[in-house]
């Protein structure tokens, strides 16, 4: 295990993490995961505090950050957060922020020109919004030669037109308008269905349950592994109460399969697990006790 930093190289794959807010997102641990035993929240609270749980106001602790991953000579976004100047009238936590995300790709070494892909994992709010940037009264591409890579169940399933009532309720409202159809108006979306191959160090798959388009992406490098899971795993506490869906979870079951199943596989082959909103540092290595999941290390990223 490396030092903790903001970069570390697993094979021939450079990931960078871009944090774009951590903090509140004004919902208590027990709304936000009503299916998690009340013991498991007073047997692990030491240590959930204050990375995922803020104990004093009872509130979760998101990280809404993007990965950066250099791969075979092309820069790879990994979500893209909630944007800046975004009417949300039914998430006010997201609605008309004005984040440096730009600043933090700057630092990173890049301008938004030099992005070849975006991998949205899935098309929720908080994953989608630096898809887009205002200029004047339009909303354009962030990333003008980059491809964007969106599941085209998801695609098919937030599009207002196809008249789908979510278990987000109006939560994602203005999201398909303003962050997945210029994009797609723009020619730069690829819609894909069951799997895609990035590169040969990346590999695109399904994974529903929290979404109908919910993916993960397989990263796999001379020895090194990572699964970065999106929301699949949304706060360290579902590794290791895995059956603990989130209430924003379409189809609770079909998600507590599918995060058992990938927890499986980072155990089983030593990967990485990388999900979005994980604050600290950012992700972990999982092991297995008994029938369920522990933390082995966390990540070597630096906490925030």
């Amino acid at each position: 295990m490396q030092e903790h930093k903001q970069e570390i190289v697993l094979g021939d794959v450079t990931v960078a993490r871009l944090v774009e807010y951590f903090g509140s997102v004004d919902i208590a641990p027990r709304t936000f995961f009503p299916e998690a035993p009340e013991e498991a929240w007073q047997k692990h609270s030491p240590w959930l505090a204050p990375d995922f749980v803020d104990a004093d106001s009872d509130v979760v602790m998101s990280a809404i950050q993007t990965w950066l991953l250099r791969s075979e000579g092309r820069t790879i976004l990994i979500d893209t957060g909630v944007g800046n100047h975004k009417e949300r009238p039914y998430s006010p936590v997201w609605s008309r922020r004005e984040s440096d995300f730009l600043g933090e790709l700057a630092r990173a070494g890049l301008a938004p020109e030099d992005v070849d892909l975006v991998v949205n994992t899935h098309l929720h709010v908080d994953h989608v919004g630096w898809n887009t940037r205002l200029a004047g009264r339009e909303w354009v591409p962030t990333f003008p030669n980059a491809t964007y890579l969106m599941p085209k169940a998801d695609f098919d399933f937030w599009n207002p037109a196809n008249g789908h009532t979510p278990n987000l309720g109006r939560g994602n409202q203005n999201v398909f308008e303003d962050s997945v159809a210029p994009v797609f108006a723009a020619g730069q979306a690829l819609l894909w269905e069951d799997g895609h191959t990035v590169d040969a160090n990346l590999h695109l798959e399904a994974a529903p349950g929290h979404t109908p388009g919910s993916s993960v992406v397989r990263m796999a490098s001379g020895g090194d592994r990572a699964l970065f899971v999106g929301d699949l795993v949304h706060t360290a506490l579902q590794i290791v109460e895995p059956d603990a869906s989130s209430c924003f979870c379409e189809d609770p079951a079909e998600s507590r399969a599918t995060r058992r199943r990938l927890l499986g596989e980072a155990a089983d082959t030593r990967a990485l697990l990388f999900p979005a909103h994980l604050g600290g540092h950012g992700g972990a290595e999982v092991t297995r006790e008994g029938d369920t999941f522990a933390i082995g290390e966390w990540a070597p990223f630096a906490r925030i």
